[in-house]
């Protein structure tokens, strides 16, 4: 996508566009954001670009597949602010989230290795007898109890109700359907996604959707891990580019 350009070369917002595949307002919108550095000016008060507007257009547009759009953005604005660093420890902050994700992933296969395992609840997450409340399960979640409302309206949690109190008791099932949707929340799973996961391991299915969805997952931290190497790249070039 890039183009050979000669140091010294010109380039109107239309050829920096059409070398990448965008309009001249997404270029001039990328430039008021601070992505390019600011563009030069004719004696009409026209645009022009550089080779080195070029490269941090490809550096950019190589670090949203890894980093993302808003993270990309704030690493160029760093960049060309010339704050360097700054723009160093948001690359960090995008290595260090998607080593927790690989983490999560492996927590939901570890979960899944579990899910036909029959256990006895943990006492510490027990409230009352045949059950766990509301609250000590969202403690041991780390979730608010209004959460698990939310996932019981969405039809991923299917508490019952104690005869006595009313207050909402989660067995067993209800224990392990509350952790794999709180883990596959964290891998960025929507509720509307998990439903159907969760009611087919309920139906007796087998495990087969979550591996799917699984696999899925892993593909795509790689592809983001792999993605992540392209734009570091790319954004050294452009900061040797600019010296």
């Amino acid at each position: 996508m890039g183009q050979n350009l000669q140091s010294g070369e010109r380039l109107r917002p239309i050829d920096l566009a059409r070398g990448h595949g965008l309009s001249t307002q997404a270029v001039r919108n990328y430039e008021e954001a601070g992505i390019l550095p600011a563009a030069g000016r004719t004696p009409h008060g026209y645009r022009t670009y550089t080779p080195l507007h070029a490269g941090a257009l490809r550096a950019f547009l190589a670090l949203v597949p890894g980093h993302g759009h808003p993270t990309a953005t704030s690493i160029m604005r760093a960049v060309n602010e010339g704050a360097v660093d700054e723009a160093f420890r948001l690359i960090d902050e995008s290595h260090v989230q998607l080593l927790d994700d690989r983490r999560t992933l492996r927590a939901v296969e570890s979960a899944l290795r579990d899910l036909d395992t029959t256990t006895a609840p943990e006492p510490a997450a027990v409230s009352g007898p045949g059950g766990t409340f509301i609250g000590p399960l969202a403690g041991k979640l780390g979730i608010r109890p209004a959460t698990l409302r939310k996932w019981e309206r969405a039809g991923l949690v299917r508490p019952r109700r104690d005869s006595r109190t009313g207050y909402r008791v989660y067995d067993e099932p209800d224990v392990r359907d509350a952790r794999l949707t709180h883990q596959l929340r964290r891998g960025g799973y929507l509720l509307e996604q998990i439903a159907p996961l969760i009611t087919q391991v309920r139906s007796a299915g087998g495990l087969e959707p979550l591996e799917a969805a699984l696999c899925d997952w892993r593909a795509r931290l790689s592809a983001r891990g792999r993605a992540m190497l392209t734009g570091a790249a790319e954004l050294e070039a452009y900061l040797r580019e600019r010296g």
